[in-house]
């Protein structure tokens, strides 16, 4: 082999190497922009669509102060989840639902729970809302 055959074949060797380098370029390009596809997409869906079909549904709204202190009546470590029964009940009887029917909100279920299995609330301050399906979802009132 010569120098100038040596000469060449680094030549080539730099070539193709910057040619990958130019193939790699064009992919992370790729990808960067499949990501920035991603998040406009992320960006253009509105979340608060879930809220305003809830609020379009209601057909019926109450707050109610439901009393909880016969929770207190029996063995101190079932007082929490009779609250929640309790709190059930009171719904089914004053919205005039199926128990079926009747979803309490996490929010709802921590207030009760927040003191643990023992001390639930003597009472708690809830709204109820009827949807057009029959559904009574139960919330917190609002400021507490």
């Amino acid at each position: 082999m010569s120098a100038e055959e040596t000469e060449m074949e680094e030549e080539l060797v730099e070539e193709e190497s910057d040619e990958e380098q130019a193939e790699e370029a064009g992919e992370a390009e790729e990808v960067a922009e499949e990501i920035e596809g991603e998040a406009e997409e992320e960006e253009e869906k509105p979340a608060p669509e879930e809220e305003k079909e809830e609020e379009e549904d209601i057909v019926e709204e109450r707050i109610y102060t439901v009393p909880l202190g016969r929770a207190w009546v029996g063995p101190r470590k079932k007082h929490s989840p009779r609250a929640v029964r309790l709190l059930r009940g009171f719904i089914v009887r004053h919205m005039k639902a199926d128990e079926d029917s009747v979803r309490i909100k996490n929010e709802v279920n921590e207030r009760i729970w927040s003191r643990g299995i023992e001390k639930p609330p003597r009472k708690v301050r809830i709204r109820a809302t009827r949807d057009s399906e029959g559904i009574v979802t139960v919330r917190l009132a609002e400021g507490d």
